[in-house]
């Protein structure tokens, strides 16, 4: 399955215009939005970029997107919104993938704590825990991460998932100067988003 992932747009709208141009461009099968994604977003915001093209996507909410609106942009474009819930899509060998999330932050408009993050990761994990292949989508990035060179601690809650659930991949975001970065805990390959977004084969 090929998979653009992408965070911290805080609605622009040039932005989502080239994400959508390069997910239809190279032909993914799934847009993955790891939070800070609807800060000024309206009924024609970044969301509705993706939408032109009837491409396939999922997100969590960031610290600056509330819950509420992150449901309600959700609804109206008909996306999948995974904090505290799953989805889990078909790859062009037939095989399963389970993706988990949870948004949010410990500072801003979604502010959750480490022991929250946990228990909403447990509560979609358990759902997909049969399959396969399994991918993680969290806003902030896990606590001992590369990420935390910013000064900005990680969520422990996010490291215990990686630890005890052992997924695939983590596509988390929030640290901005840490796009870009990849690194493994375990067996779990964490992969640190921004605008630019990046393509990922799973």
């Amino acid at each position: 399955m090929k998979i653009l992932a992408a965070s911290d747009l805080h609605g622009d709208l040039s932005a989502a215009k080239k994400l959508a141009a390069k997910a239809k461009k190279e032909k993914v099968d799934l847009i993955v939005l790891s939070g800070d994604i609807l800060a000024k977003d309206s009924p024609q915001g970044v969301i509705g970029e993706f939408k032109k093209n009837n491409q396939k996507v999922l997100l969590v909410p960031g610290n600056h997107d509330s819950f509420a609106t992150t449901d309600f942009v959700a609804e109206f474009y008909g996306v999948k919104n995974i904090h505290g819930y799953y989805a889990i899509y078909t790859d062009k060998n037939e095989e399963k993938i389970g993706f988990f999330g949870c948004g949010g932050a410990d500072i801003g408009l979604t502010k959750i704590t480490e022991n929250e993050t946990f228990s909403v990761l447990k509560k979609s994990f358990d759902k997909i825990k049969p399959l396969t292949k399994k991918v993680m989508v969290t806003h902030m990035h896990p606590a001992g991460s590369k990420a935390e060179f910013s000064g900005f601690e990680g969520n422990q809650g996010i490291t215990k998932a990686i630890k005890e659930f052992k997924p695939d991949v983590l596509l988390c975001g929030h640290i901005h100067e840490a796009s870009g970065i990849e690194e493994k805990l375990g067996k779990t390959k964490i992969i640190n988003l921004g605008p630019e977004g990046k393509i990922i084969e799973i």
